[in-house]
């Protein structure tokens, strides 16, 4: 699992939060899944990918992959923000925020779109995994195709996003 807010507050600390920094990020992140990848395992991005360019370059570079779209109305991230960055972007505290004053250009043709102000968290993941199995990328007979340790660690980040 490679969070973009951990990523960046370690290999990506030195970058802001301009459109090219964002690119360079969303770069370094892609190479830490390709690397995983090649290894044979499977690597989870949880990242805001505001620009369509960087999504197909990134797509390009490593092949393989599922785009999940998680669509959801600006006012109900407002609504979820647990960490009061909307707040802090519209008091002028933070530049470039995406969907306030960056834009956000939603994906052209996700592989999966996820609208998260109409159904749980729960739902979502198994329409995710429903696609993953149709793809052959995870085994119907381990029905969430996590250990359970992973869907733990899982059950836990959502939570801390305010998700359940």
């Amino acid at each position: 699992m490679l969070d973009g807010e951990a990523v960046r507050n370690g290999l990506s600390r030195d970058l802001g939060f301009s459109r090219s920094d964002r690119e360079t990020h969303l770069r370094r992140l892609a190479v830490l899944a390709k690397r995983r990848i090649r290894q044979g395992g499977v690597a989870i991005v949880a990242a805001i990918t505001p620009y369509q360019n960087i999504r197909d370059e990134v797509r390009a570079e490593i092949g393989d992959l599922i785009e999940v779209y998680l669509n959801c109305p600006l006012e109900v991230c407002i609504e979820r923000d647990p960490k009061g960055l909307y707040e802090q972007a519209r008091a002028g505290r933070i530049k470039h925020f995406t969907g306030l004053d960056d834009p956000y250009e939603p994906p052209v043709s996700p592989d999966i779109e996820i609208r998260t102000h109409e159904e749980s968290p729960e739902e979502s993941l198994v329409r995710i995994i429903r696609v993953l199995e149709m793809l052959n990328w995870l085994n119907p007979e381990n029905k969430t195709g996590l250990s359970d340790e992973e869907a733990a660690l899982v059950r836990r980040r959502l939570t801390d996003l305010g998700y359940l």
